[in-house]
């Protein structure tokens, strides 16, 4: 057997083997590609407010409180506030939405609707873990990432298969654009070599950036690679020892308001735009932890991240993109690739559309197959 019949028969056996899950996550995929600001359109009846006249917001901690009263079930992780007068202030409870408080009168808002928001999150189930529920999802996990390096393997062979042999006119076009054709064969291999030659590229970028997301041991190897130590995965909230850059506070010292700590961090960047506090849950002292966007970051999704104490508000470290190690510099690269944001719209775009080629290369690829099958079959019977 040749090299290109056994690469050939290695991306046969892959496809088949993982069709389906691909076809899923694609699917997902070209949907989530923009997740946020589809939601954020949705929801913009509750995310814009009116600025007031005195343009002076209320203090975040008086905002808590009504959160608190108005609906006590809330628990809130983290609170984002914007530069921009129009945006609400985001009280975020985890996967499961967030509140809208208006800075200028207090008022609280929930979404009108939240069918576009359950349904992201629905088809966000479907491409990490193929919708299963409780202890099934370490299952669906297994099976999405290893069907997701099913699907790198057949980017590469793709590839491989795809790549015109000869660069002839003729052949040439049928490799690179789209021709009219009467066969189904014809048709098929067209749509699947042409598809499948522009997109691979960004396939093998996409199916490569969700390994650390699926494996522990892909996310080790970037740091192995780096020559770092990986991290260690923590306890859950509360488990962790008080932190020594604490010192500890005298009997009967309050920890500082929500606004002391934002006010630090505004302080502390100028000109920021957007600030997200994150609220813990522990019972031992530990940094406030507060990431800070600015204008002309790069990559587009970099922040600066602001530990603070949580007693005096001091700032006890500032941790810049540039200051993260290789390793930690190439995880978040790649987390954001794999959605695309790193590279702002157009790489969302970019990404959901080799997604949406990839949902055709699963069907012209069964439809080939297929018809392999059937001329084996008939020319075994017959």
């Amino acid at each position: 057997m040749t090299v290109r019949k056994t690469i050939f028969w290695i991306h046969l056996i892959a496809g088949v083997a993982a069709g389906l899950s691909i076809f899923i996550m694609c699917f997902t995929g070209t949907v989530l590609a923009f997740e946020k600001q589809i939601v954020a359109f949705a929801e913009r009846d509750v995310r814009q407010v009116k600025p007031g006249e005195s343009a002076s917001h209320l203090p975040v901690a008086e905002l808590q409180k009504v959160i608190k009263a108005a609906h006590p079930d809330a628990k809130p992780t983290a609170i984002t506030i914007s530069a921009d007068p129009a945006d609400a202030v985001v009280f975020r409870l985890g996967r499961d939405g967030a509140l809208y408080a208006n800075p200028y009168t207090g008022e609280i808002a929930v979404p009108t609707t939240t069918r576009t928001h359950d349904f992201m999150h629905f088809m966000e189930d479907w491409h990490r873990v193929l919708a299963l529920v409780g202890d099934n999802r370490p299952i669906g996990k297994a099976i999405n990432g290893a069907c997701n390096l099913a699907f790198f393997v057949l980017a590469v062979t793709g590839l491989y298969i795809w790549w015109p042999r000869k660069w002839r006119t003729k052949g040439l076009r049928r490799s690179l654009w789209f021709m009219k054709t009467d066969n189904g064969k014809a048709r098929d291999w067209n749509i699947h070599n042409v598809i499948g030659l522009w997109s691979a590229p960004i396939l093998i970028i996409l199916t490569l950036t969700a390994l650390p997301i699926s494996y522990r041991w892909a996310a080790n190897l970037i740091y192995n690679v780096a020559g770092e130590e990986a991290p260690v995965r923590t306890g859950p909230p509360g488990s962790a020892a008080p932190d020594s850059s604490i010192p500890p506070p005298t009997s009967g010292t309050k920890p500082a308001s929500l606004d002391d700590l934002l006010n630090a961090a505004k302080n502390a960047i100028p000109e920021w735009t957007e600030i997200t506090l994150r609220l813990g849950g522990g019972s031992q002292p530990q940094p406030v932890t507060i990431a800070v966007k600015a204008p002309g970051a790069w990559p587009r999704t970099a922040t600066t991240s602001l530990k603070l104490n949580p007693y005096t508000a001091e700032i006890i470290q500032v941790e810049k993109f540039d200051d993260l190690s290789a390793a930690r510099r190439f995880r978040s690269w790649s987390r954001f690739l794999h959605t695309g944001e790193a590279l702002g719209y157009v790489g969302q775009f970019i990404a959901g559309l080799a997604s949406l080629g990839g949902c055709f290369l699963v069907y012209t690829g069964f439809a080939l197959t297929w018809r392999r099958f059937a001329r084996w079959r008939n020319s075994r019977l017959g």
